[in-house]
């Protein structure tokens, strides 16, 4: 924020509870003159508007309010960048809480990193505090029940980009991954493009190839899936160093029509898993994993 919207918030402020205490204070008086009146002399509907200061109490509760206001906008912010006395910002709050509950549960995490994957991830009580960390930060991608959506992979088929381990799992959730499908439109051509996607669909479907008018096309792109086996294979069954997703058991992060596998081909894809060492601690991180692990293994 600008000095000047600072100042002007500020002004506003100060202006708006100086206005509010004069009109207490005109509104609190009565002349001699006004005091002998018993009515303003308007009259409604039969009824005369009485000419009576505010009740004491009530004048009380306005002075209070104001005094309460000015103490306030003096100790906390809310005037401009004036961050006030006691220096509280919310996000402050906010981390003393969080350190709060790190140090309640430190322990309990401490206690299950002691424990491997393999067996952690069959305790309920896991289950439960993996499913909380799961909906707090993979759900948005992965969705609600871990199916994932188009461009953010399931996590309950079993099919693995980067390998199902929990070694593997754990590296993905700490430092991310970034998979990168290059463009091969230029390499393909339009015809080509054509050709491959077919050839890609085929590999899961092998009745494809069966297909008269498109028996032609997989038999031209078969040689050139060779530019694709360094990531994917050359059975096309993926490659997790590389990241190069298994082309043969039907499951697609961006779609599996031939119109879909085409746009892959001739733009590429950007997948960006991002890390979570900087979010979460290598505790939770290892319950998380074991969430996940046991929403393959309770699937397989």
């Amino acid at each position: 924020m600008s000095n000047f919207w600072s100042g002007y918030i500020i002004v506003l402020v100060l202006l708006n509870l100086l206005g509010c205490a004069v009109l207490l204070f005109w509104n609190s008086r009565m002349s001699a003159e006004e005091a002998k009146r018993r009515t303003t002399g308007h009259v409604f509907d039969g009824i005369e508007e009485l000419n009576e200061p505010l009740p004491r109490w009530w004048l009380w509760l306005f002075v209070g309010t104001l005094i309460f206001s000015a103490a306030y906008l003096a100790l906390y912010p809310g005037m401009g960048k004036y961050a006030g006395l006691l220096g509280w910002t919310s996000q402050g709050q906010w981390e003393e809480e969080v350190a709060f509950v790190e140090r309640q549960t430190a322990p309990l995490f401490a206690e299950y990193a002691k424990v491997p994957v393999e067996e952690l991830y069959q305790y309920p009580e896991v289950r439960e505090v993996g499913a909380r960390l799961y909906m707090q930060n993979c759900a948005m991608c992965h969705g609600s029940d871990a199916r994932g959506a188009r461009g953010y992979p399931s996590l309950m088929d079993g099919s693995w980009q980067w390998g199902g381990t929990p070694e593997a799992i754990k590296h993905t959730i700490t430092k991310g991954r970034d998979a990168n499908m290059p463009a091969l439109a230029a390499a393909l051509g339009e015809e080509g493009t054509t050709d491959m996607a077919w050839y890609v669909a085929s590999l899961s479907k092998p009745e494809l190839a069966e297909r008269e008018d498109v028996a032609e096309r997989i038999e031209r792109a078969a040689p050139l899936f060779a530019m694709c086996t360094a990531c994917h294979g050359a059975d096309g069954t993926g490659n997790t160093t590389f990241g190069g997703p298994d082309l043969t058991d039907g499951k697609w992060v961006y779609g599996g029509r031939i119109a879909d596998i085409e746009q892959t081909l001739r733009q590429g894809r950007m997948g960006k898993m991002p890390a979570h060492e900087s979010i979460l601690s290598a505790e939770r991180i290892h319950v998380l994993t074991a969430y996940i692990y046991g929403l393959r293994s309770d699937d397989e």
